[in-house]
């Protein structure tokens, strides 16, 4: 049995293809930092806290030579779980005890229990220490699964000093609401927190935030608005910090003007939002039918009238899709003037109603998870060929993105413009690089690139 003592412990965030750090295509200087590691090395009991080392390959390499663990603990959507899988086997060969949690594990627990020691389920807040109990009591389990009910007023504040010398735009990164209350078909999220809506005290999100350094700050919540008494509130509260910050947020706004006030009021400079689909079928397709895509332009030109930006995002290859929904995005996305475009192909990803259905169908055409990164072609479109899909959604983003759209846009919208030009050119540089990440190359990308190549010999793909 093991001794309680100090523990060494790494946790590492992976990333493949397009996002990792040197070798893929997304400026750093877009990039927020996330608060899943520094969060968890926070949650570390006292009396446990050996060295702490923290790497997230979205802005740093990582050699996983040079890394001396007890424990190792991994995170990953359902694009990185391969390369999480990967770092796993190598660690374990190495006698190290890994972990993983995150979104991916939550949803596929099962399949991560194949390549790693323990699987974390859900929030960690309570469970994460408990297996560092457990390890060291020699009891870790293979399955934590979270308690029913959070007490979201302990959370402790993220130890954001282990970001302070990597490449990211700000380190400032809260969240205030766990969970979604919608049940749109293709998200996660409503899996991953069992369809749980939960908020902080808004006095303990106004704390955080004004223990923060410099003035912005990026709100990371998935659905912070759908309950527009705390959201009012939460705004409303902040105004006296004079703080500028972004989020997300959902098309219902749009008839909520004093959250939009609140919002103004107190520093919003950017949202974004998932319009989706520029046709109502497509949106009640995936169970998202509350979009109402009559209400689009107005909800633009309210944003726009209260200076703040907004980042639409754009699916294509909904069952409702033909070869023309590009031309319709686009001719959207010049009329409205928006500011930063997002397009993503439709993603079934594992667990979720949509996987199923699609599953069942005989749709899915790999289950090689690094190629889900919603840049991807993965399925059988409805109306159209793979083919037809991925060249339109690459094309979209150079359309949207060459100088002469980026200067109409913009010209019409007047917004936060020291904001808006650099997310721009940011994304002008990441949608010019997509095409060197054909889908041959992603099936590969999973490998450690960095171990011999005996020791990716060894590595298995799970496809």
């Amino acid at each position: 049995m093991n001794t309680r003592r100090k523990l060494n412990i790494a946790l590492i965030s992976p990333r493949t293809g397009l996002y990792r750090h040197g070798t893929g295509v997304f400026p750093l200087s877009l990039r927020y930092a996330p608060l899943n590691m520094v969060t968890l090395a926070a949650l570390i009991p006292d009396d446990l806290r050996g060295e702490i080392t923290v790497y997230d390959e979205s802005v740093e390499s990582v050699d996983p030579t040079k890394i001396k663990a007890d424990i190792v603990g991994l995170t990953g959507i359902t694009g990185v779980s391969m390369r999480s899988y990967a770092y796993a086997e190598y660690f374990r060969r190495q006698g190290i005890t890994t972990v993983m949690g995150g979104p991916h594990a939550t949803l596929m627990p099962e399949e991560a229990a194949q390549h790693v020691d323990a699987v974390v389920i859900g929030h960690g807040y309570e469970t994460w220490p408990r297996l560092l109990n457990d390890f060291c009591e020699g009891k870790m389990q293979k399955f934590y699964y979270p308690p029913e009910k959070i007490d979201w007023s302990l959370l402790p504040d993220p130890h954001r000093e282990f970001f302070a010398r990597k490449s990211f735009i700000t380190t400032n990164s809260t969240q205030a609401v766990f969970g979604c209350p919608n049940q749109c078909e293709f998200c996660v999220t409503p899996i991953v927190c069992k369809g749980n809506y939960e908020r902080r005290p808004i006095e303990d999100v106004y704390a955080e935030v004004s223990r923060m350094p410099g003035r912005y700050v990026t709100f990371l919540d998935p659905s912070p608005v759908e309950n527009t008494e705390y959201a009012t509130a939460l705004y409303r509260s902040l105004i006296p910090l004079k703080k500028r910050w972004g989020g997300l947020a959902t098309t219902r706004i749009v008839d909520q003007p004093e959250l939009l006030d609140a919002m103004e009021a107190s520093g919003c400079f950017g949202l974004l939002i998932g319009f989706e689909s520029l046709s109502p079928g497509g949106n009640k397709s995936i169970s998202k039918g509350f979009n109402d895509t009559s209400k689009y332009r107005r909800l633009v030109k309210e944003l726009h009238a209260r200076n703040i930006a907004v980042m639409g995002c754009f699916v294509h290859g909904l069952d409702s899709d033909r070869s023309d929904c590009f031309k319709y995005t686009l001719d959207f996305i010049h009329e409205a003037n928006v500011d930063l475009p997002r397009f993503t192909v439709c993603t079934p990803f594992p667990g979720t109603p949509f996987f199923n259905r699609l599953k069942k169908e005989g749709r899915i055409l790999t289950e090689n998870w690094t190629l889900y990164d919603a840049q991807h072609v993965v399925f059988q479109p409805k109306h159209m060929s793979v083919e037809e899909l991925q060249e339109g959604h690459i094309d979209c983003w150079h359309s949207a993105y060459n100088i002469s759209s980026m200067f109409r846009r913009l010209a019409g919208s007047r917004t936060f413009l020291e904001y808006t030009i650099l997310a721009n050119i940011g994304y002008r540089l990441y949608c010019r690089g997509h095409r060197r990440f054909p889908r041959g190359r992603m099936a590969e990308d999973w490998k450690l690139a960095c171990t011999t190549a005996e020791d990716i010999a060894r590595i298995k793909p799970a496809y």
